[in-house]
């Protein structure tokens, strides 16, 4: 299997199509998930910010310096393309509806549309902040790479957007389950 950075030297140097591929089969699913929530649960949306991201990455790979991972690159890309979303929208409502009370038995996939939702409660900022913290596994330094923000300034974000959350929950009766790594908001986030 090779590297990142093995494929894309073959993309810049070679215009590699097939190591393209394979560097977007390696990183949609993450992307994707990314811009899920920042547009809290819009999948046709996220899928079609994921291509420009993608497009985007092709055309300025020879501009990767390679001292940030590929998918940092990647998330950075995804979120100035969400912002110029915002920007093109003016104003974009996130969230559609509010979720209904938790019930008993939920499926995680549940949990997950409800996570998606909430999102919208949040800034743009904000939800990217939280989303690369919790969903992504970044640590405070990578994200304020990417949203271009002191790290001081990536830390409060993150922790005053979790508070909104959790007390949007507390106050409509809801709770997120842990179920794993990528558990969400009440999982402990130490860094």
């Amino acid at each position: 299997m090779h590297s990142d950075r093995e494929l894309a030297t073959r993309v810049v140097l070679g215009k590699d199509q097939q190591a393209f591929c394979q560097l977007v089969e390696r990183h949609q699913a993450a992307i994707r998930a990314f811009l899920r929530r920042l547009l809290a649960g819009d999948h046709a949306a996220a899928d079609d910010l994921a291509q420009e991201t993608f497009l985007a990455a092709y055309s300025k790979l020879h501009t990767w310096k390679g001292d940030a991972q590929l998918s940092t690159w990647l998330h950075s890309i995804a979120y100035r393309k969400f912002l110029e979303r915002l920007r093109r929208e003016k104003r974009f409502d996130l969230m559609a509806e509010v979720p209904e009370p938790a019930t008993s038995g939920r499926l995680p996939a549940e949990d997950e549309i409800l996570a998606q939702q909430l999102m919208g409660l949040l800034d743009a900022t904000d939800r990217a902040c939280l989303t690369l913290s919790y969903a992504v596994g970044l640590l405070h330094e990578e994200i304020a790479e990417i949203v271009d923000l002191p790290v001081g300034t990536v830390k409060s974000r993150v922790h005053r957007a979790k508070l909104k959350l959790q007390d949007w929950l507390s106050d409509h009766d809801h709770s997120i389950q842990d179920s794993g790594p990528q558990a969400g908001l009440e999982q402990s986030h130490a860094r």
